[in-house]
């Protein structure tokens, strides 16, 4: 699987993750929080988001040959 995220929002990713999985679990939103939460977080530790593959996004700076 190539990359297809690049660092800055690789943690971008993550930290909003992290908030949306921290207020469904305070119960400030419904489960769907826990969902978008794990999908970021998910996308952000793989480096590759299969929305952006299917849109032709790239934000990695790794060069493909």
């Amino acid at each position: 699987m190539k990359t297809n995220l690049g660092n800055i929002e690789r943690v971008i990713r993550a930290v909003i993750g992290l908030v949306f999985i921290a207020l469904s679990a305070t119960a400030t939103v419904g489960w769907w929080g826990y969902v978008v939460g794990v999908i970021l977080v998910g996308t952000a530790a793989v480096s590759f988001c299969p929305l952006w593959a299917l849109l032709g996004i790239n934000t990695s700076p790794v060069k493909r040959v």
